[in-house]
């Protein structure tokens, strides 16, 4: 049976009655609907209630779709321009009147209307020469209507003026779809749910859902079969990644870590600050995993400064007192340094042996490290993707730690595991994009989460103003008083792919200006962008780094990875086309000193709605959890740093900001029903399991985050 149902829902979207060659390539190319089930999946974007009429006198130029009714009192056809004709009509109702207008099929259309006839008009209202109009409206007769069911809502789905065109607007859509939806049965479109949490929940079955998503006859039939598709979207998805885990925890054990000893305590003691509450509930999360033979897999996240680095390397210790190697990966040349650094300063006169490896180091140097790592000399090793080569042999990884994880693929995360061949090492993956409990819990749900929620004491919160390009002489006025102080200064510009040309050349000019403002020799400026070639940029921002230019001008390349705590101020430029949590992680560039630190955001007079909103939550908060949640709320998840790559969030209806309650119902009944039955063997879970087998087809690479 399965196969015949996958066989109907596979048909390619031209055999469709309906549409044909011509038409289903169109509806492929512009819309990526494939088969008979994409369409049917394919949801309407709102509905027009075709029980509201509203009066000709009323009509008014931002009306969307409306629906009148009134008597056709006229039609005339009239030749245009290349023998092209026309069609004219005049409506009228107890208000007024209103031209009618027909461009293509004028002949058909004139066959079917009757002057004299009471009409149901539908369609979009223009002006034109004084004169309200509607275009190619659709009409039905008052008469015919009465007969029929009442219908009220008429789903309205998403389309091009190309399909339209081709006869496949709205109303044949709607025509094609009633088809294929009078046909349904459970046969072809099984329920997925187990009978417990329909009725536990009160949720139609899943062909009723899929009848009313396209055609309600309620705000009660949409409203339920909203709820039904959205359960389901999170429910799957939760599942997944839980069997996931179920099947990693299974399959991948790691040794555990049992004891906590000198180099854990060395490092601990000699830290010159005290660790917050929060790092310190961090630390003992992961020392709880470590000590399981189950293989940790666990995402640390933290605000930009909230001391990841340090949660890290108190890890690698336990892992060293335990006779484990551990590895750092880390996406960029200049974040590994970093890191490997303030790691470095931070077991000076303890025997842990830190090393660095990049695809820079050559030679004797590298076999000099590679040696060291192999014969177990090498405690702790700190990287980009130069880990993951061949090459690279450890003598005993039991701790691989990943920096923002986002920037790896599924398989160069994986070439980590691999580094030990007789057990799955620990994974701790940190990210310092923040991410809302509920988000994190949706896409990183076969990861526990630890997070570090609060900054060192003494930190001071980074000021952030808004100033328009009016204000250009005071910024640069302000930006000389922070150089005589000794300051440093980041100048950000976007780079957007489709616009690299251009961005440049403002990058370009706004180097130039500042020459005027900052002449050399009394001044020195480094210029990054990505386009540079690595050895060049490397150079750039180690001149800045120390202290040789006072002044940075780059793109983005920076968002992620340069720590001078002696650059006090951050001017994002043409603020408006950064997202939220691209401005959080640009302004957590500065503010890593003892000095009061500024991000000014320099924006365009004209501001979009989200524009604005966007700016008014930099300036008022330096919390980036209270960002991430805003950003969420304005561009949705698909959005987000990381997301959208990973290919996870294709959720049709569902939106994980809005719909909170949802996710968590769904959680909590994938995680009950994993408990009670791993394998899925109950009968009762049968429909489950089938549907399952769908979604393994559908989803051929279900590698996850880490």
């Amino acid at each position: 049976m399965a196969e015949n149902v996958t066989h109907i829902l596979d048909t390619p979207i031209e055999y469709i009655k309906g549409i044909g060659p011509a038409k289903g390539e169109a509806i492929r190319h512009d819309l990526q609907i494939f088969t008979l089930g994409d369409l049917l999946f394919t949801y309407p974007f709102r509905y027009v209630d075709r029980t509201k009429f509203i009066d000709i006198k009323d009509i008014r130029n931002d009306n969307d779709l409306i629906q009148i009714k009134g008597t056709l009192l006229s039609l005339e056809k009239i030749k245009g321009k290349n023998n092209r004709s026309r069609l004219n009509g005049v409506l009228k109702d107890g208000s007024g009147f209103i031209d009618l207008v027909w461009f293509q099929s004028v002949q058909w259309i004139e066959k079917t209307l009757e002057i004299g006839q009471d009409y149901i008009v539908f369609g979009r209202p223009a002006t034109y020469g004084g004169k309200k109009n509607i275009a190619h409206p659709e009409m039905e007769l008052v008469s015919d209507v009465v007969t029929q069911t009442q219908k009220t809502f008429d789903p309205i789905y998403s389309s091009t003026e190309k399909l339209d065109a081709k006869g496949f607007d709205n109303k044949a859509r709607r025509k094609i779809l009633k088809t294929i939806i009078q046909s349904l049965n459970v046969q072809i479109l099984p329920e997925n749910l187990p009978e417990h949490i329909l009725s536990k929940l009160n949720l139609v079955s899943r062909l009723q859902a899929i009848k009313n998503i396209h055609f309600p006859t309620s705000e009660v039939d949409r409203d339920q079969a909203v709820m039904r598709i959205k359960f389901e979207e999170i429910f799957f998805f939760q599942l997944r990644i839980l069997l996931g885990k179920i099947h990693r925890q299974h399959k991948y054990h790691s040794l555990p870590f049992t004891t906590v000893g000198s180099s854990f305590n060395e490092i601990f003691k000699t830290l010159p600050y005290e660790l917050t509450n929060a790092q310190k509930k961090v630390i003992k999360e992961i020392r709880a995993d470590l000590a399981k033979t189950q293989q940790m897999n666990r995402l640390l996240q933290g605000d930009v400064g909230s001391g990841k680095t340090v949660v890290a390397l108190l890890v690698m210790a336990i892992a060293r007192d335990n006779d484990f190697q551990s590895c750092l990966m880390a996406p960029t040349e200049i974040l590994a340094q970093q890191h490997y650094l303030s790691i470095s300063s931070m077991t000076q006169g303890t025997n842990i042996k830190v090393t660095f490896l990049t695809g820079s180091i050559k030679g004797k140097a590298r076999a000099a490290i590679l040696e060291s790592l192999a014969k177990g000399e090498t405690d702790i090793i700190i990287g980009t993707h130069a880990l993951i080569e061949d090459t690279v042999v450890f003598s005993k990884l039991g701790l691989a730690v990943i920096d923002e994880q986002h920037r790896f693929g599924v398989a160069q995360r994986a070439g980590l595991w691999k580094k030990n061949k007789d057990f799955a090492p620990h994974v701790l993956v940190m990210t310092a994009t923040p991410i809302p409990r509920t988000l994190a819990m949706t896409l990183y749900g076969d990861l526990d989460v630890s997070v570090i929620d609060e900054l060192p004491p003494g930190r001071k919160d980074i000021k952030t103003l808004h100033q328009y390009e009016s204000s250009r002489p005071r910024v640069i006025e302000f930006m000389h008083k922070e150089i005589e102080k000794g300051r440093q200064i980041y100048i950000v510009y976007p780079l957007i792919e489709e616009s690299e040309k251009l961005d440049l050349k403002n990058l370009e000019e706004g180097y130039e200006r500042l020459l005027t403002y900052f002449p050399p020799p009394h001044f020195q400026i480094s210029v990054v962008h990505g386009r540079m070639k690595a050895a060049a940029k490397d150079f750039e921002m180690n001149r800045f780094v120390k202290g040789i230019t006072q002044i940075m001008v780059a793109t983005t390349v920076i968002e992620v990875g340069v720590n001078v705590p002696n650059a006090s101020v951050m001017i994002i430029e043409n603020t408006e086309r950064f997202g939220l949590s691209q401005l959080h992680q640009l302004r957590g560039r500065v503010g890593r000193g003892a000095e009061q630190s500024f991000c000014i955001l320099m924006s365009d007079v004209k501001l979009s709605k989200d524009g604005k909103e966007r700016i008014k939550t930099m300036v008022e908060t330096n919390n980036g959890f209270v960002i991430a949640e805003a950003d969420l709320k304005l561009r949705g998840p698909g959005d987000l740093q990381g997301t959208q790559q990973s290919g996870l969030l294709d959720f049709k209806l569902l939106n994980i900001s809005a719909d909170r309650s949802i996710v968590e119902t769904a959680r909590y009944f994938a995680t009950m029903i994993l408990e009670n039955d791993q394998q899925l063997e109950k009968n009762e879970h049968q429909p489950i399991r089938n549907f399952l087998v769908i979604l393994k087809k559908k989803y051929k690479d279900w590698g996850r985050i880490s």
